[in-house]
């Protein structure tokens, strides 16, 4: 006896039978079972290498024509099942009925997520054959109706999406910040243009437009088809009057297509964070497992590209079979489109807004945050342009200088000093033979010994450092995770947004734990951290961020050591003593609540002296603020009038009306 073994391959989204015998011989008759679980496992994995086609139907041109006929659908993941196999009432030709059986098909089509399956049922026909030494076996036919009854030649399934709207990005209060806005789109129009003109009218509009690559602009336009508008830049059209869009108008071949897009109330508005919107990449596409296709919106980047699953919604689907002239044949399949759901943001509108032109002018890195204390709502958190798209105030990674000596104060606090306990408020002090030292100008008066109240004022180096081995680096890391620094999700989750809580070393000794008493050494921490610490000492508790409303999203690990009420209270006294004896006098005035602030100046690189980054915390009622410049002079001198034009215009928007 002979017998054909099939080689069935098997696909990673239908159940398949491996290495079946198909023959037969005197005593037992061909089983068809194995021959249509092969036929099923061909048509999901879209091959025609695994079971027997009837005689005279080439498997390589089956395979073709089943692609042509799934159309729009090859690609959606399919599987395909067995549903009963029956024999035939009646013969066809010279074929007798028992020599043919028919195999019900259930074809299921995955459409995405949260939406229900394409389900489509079939029928295939199976043909007992025998060889010459009288083997039998059983072969499929194929057949257009194999996928659909009512498929023929030449037919083939398509699809037509319905774009749902996207969620919108809701701001505090729920003030809507991302919105569709008027733009204009100015490029060039080849149909306008003789061929020999496209190079120059190019190049001449790159030029006027001031564009980084103005080459690379005319190459595009060449490439492209002679038909085509290719676009040089979009601009919002309040931006008009600034790119001169009337005189550019009168350029040859230059066409100007009104449009609006998504975007937020200002160009640079939360930019770094909230991200941009925009036609979906290639890269996006490839990696959307058939949920986004060419010419669907999507979040770029940031919170938009983090959050888009949820913004983008899900797409209604029509899928028909269509015959040879496009027209529908049958409904196969409806969904309706899902909206996508709202984002809920923190950010506030008008102090965001101030926060960006107050850092206009900053050349270097720089960064506003301002947070609601009681919440953590974050109100603010502005990157200046020296950021270059960075988003400094929640990613920056930064030594806080003497920001950070709040939390060494608190460290001392529970190593049983008070306000009052004297420290020795030295010139310069030696630590494993480096030499620290009072920053220029240091007021002399404060020099000796003082007390604790007046070293933190007067922001005094050497008296803290001096009291290094009175707490371990591990106590210090421990004062700063009770004011938030260092915070952690729990079991590796990760937070709702994107954000830097700090790093703390708890095993520095030496020169490294002494600097770090002065927010030096392995001490790195975020503008958004350092508002942090700042709202933690306003409300008595340890306060963490929220940039992004989600609901379920779990808290942060709570700290070992939490921040009690009595310390926050002498915390509150140390900082105002600031303002009211120290180093930032200059915000006694600010209308409102008593402020309580910190100033403070890191030094970094190598140069000499060293360049030096420019901080300032403060509290006031139920706001905190942080800012932070990463080239300055003295946190007082470069950050301070920063921080006090905030405050003032806190105070005078009614931000918590």
């Amino acid at each position: 006896m002979r017998c054909r073994r099939v080689a069935v391959v098997v696909s990673t989204i239908t159940i398949a039978v491996v290495g079946v015998t198909a023959c037969s011989s005197p005593e037992e008759e061909a089983d068809p079972a194995p021959v249509a679980e092969a036929l099923a496992a061909d048509l999901a994995d879209g091959t025609f290498d695994g079971v027997a086609l009837a005689e005279g139907t080439d498997p390589a041109t089956a395979a073709e024509q089943l692609e042509a006929l799934l159309g729009e659908v090859v690609e959606m993941p399919r599987t395909v099942a067995v549903a009963g196999i029956t024999e035939v009432a009646e013969g066809e030709g010279d074929t007798e009925p028992e020599d043919l059986r028919d195999v019900a098909l259930t074809w299921t089509y995955d459409m995405g997520a949260d939406v229900e399956p394409m389900v489509v049922e079939s029928t295939a026909r199976l043909v007992r054959v025998a060889d010459a030494e009288g083997e039998e076996s059983w072969t499929a036919v194929w057949d257009p109706a194999v996928v659909h009854p009512d498929a023929a030649e030449g037919y083939s399934i398509a699809t037509e999406r319905t774009r749902p709207e996207r969620g919108e990005v809701l701001g505090h209060g729920g003030e809507v910040l991302v919105e569709e806005r008027p733009v204009m789109r100015i490029g060039i129009d080849k149909q306008n243009l003789d061929e020999d003109d496209y190079e120059s009218a190019a190049t001449t509009l790159a030029r006027e437009l001031a564009l980084d690559d103005v080459d690379g602009f005319a190459e595009r336009v060449l490439a492209a088809g002679e038909k085509a508008f290719v676009v040089a830049i979009t601009i919002r059209a309040s931006q008009a009057e600034v790119y001169g869009v009337d005189e550019l108008r009168g350029l040859p071949g230059v066409l100007v297509v009104d449009d609006v897009m998504l975007l937020p109330p200002t160009p640079t508005f939360a930019r770094p964070i909230l991200g941009a919107v925009g036609e979906a990449t290639a890269e996006i596409i490839e990696g959307s497992d058939g949920q986004v296709v060419q010419g669907d919106v999507v979040g770029l980047s940031g919170l938009q590209r983090l959050y888009d699953d949820q913004l983008r919604g899900t797409p209604g689907l029509e899928v028909t079979l269509v015959d040879t002239e496009g027209v529908a044949v049958t409904d196969l399949y409806t969904s309706e489109a899902v909206d996508g759901a709202d984002l809920r943001t923190t950010l506030h509108t008008t102090l965001q807004t101030y926060a960006e032109d107050r850092l206009a002018d900053v050349e270097s890195p720089s960064a506003i945050v301002a947070m609601q204390a009681s919440t953590g709502a974050v109100l603010v958190a502005a990157s200046g342009p020296g950021s270059e798209g960075f988003s400094t105030a929640t990613l920056g990674q930064y030594p806080a200088g003497s920001t950070f000596k709040v939390a060494t104060a608190l460290a001392l606090l529970r190593a049983g000093l008070t306000p009052d306990s004297p420290v020795a408020c030295t010139p310069t002090v030696t630590v494993d033979g480096y030499e620290f030292e009072n920053y220029p100008g240091y007021p002399a008066g404060s020099v000796g010994t003082i007390p604790l109240r007046e070293a933190i004022a007067q922001s005094c180096n050497t008296g803290l450092i001096a009291e290094h081995a009175r707490i371990t680096a591990a106590d210090l890391a421990a004062a700063a995770a009770s004011l938030g620094v260092g915070a952690t999700m729990p079991d590796g989750a990760s937070w709702p947004f994107p954000w830097f809580s700090g790093t703390v070393p708890a095993d520095a000794t030496g020169t490294a734990h002494a600097a770090a008493l002065i927010g030096q050494g392995g001490v790195l921490v975020s503008p958004l951290a350092m508002a942090g610490v700042a709202a933690s000492v306003a409300v008595g508790e340890t306060v963490t961020p929220t940039l992004v409303v989600v609901e379920g999203a779990g808290a942060p690990t709570p700290p070992a050591q939490p921040l009690t009420a009595e310390e926050a209270a002498t915390l509150q006294e140390l900082m105002r003593g600031v303002v009211t004896d120290g180093t930032s006098t200059f915000l006694r005035d600010v209308p409102g609540e008593p402020v309580g602030a910190k100033s403070g100046t890191a030094q970094y690189g190598t140069d000499d002296p060293p360049a030096t980054h420019a901080w300032m915390i403060a509290f006031q009622g139920d706001l905190a603020v942080a800012v932070f410049v990463e080239e300055g002079d003295y946190g007082t001198a470069t950050a301070g009038p920063i921080l006090e034009d905030v405050l003032r215009m806190a105070a005078e928007s009614g931000w918590d009306a």
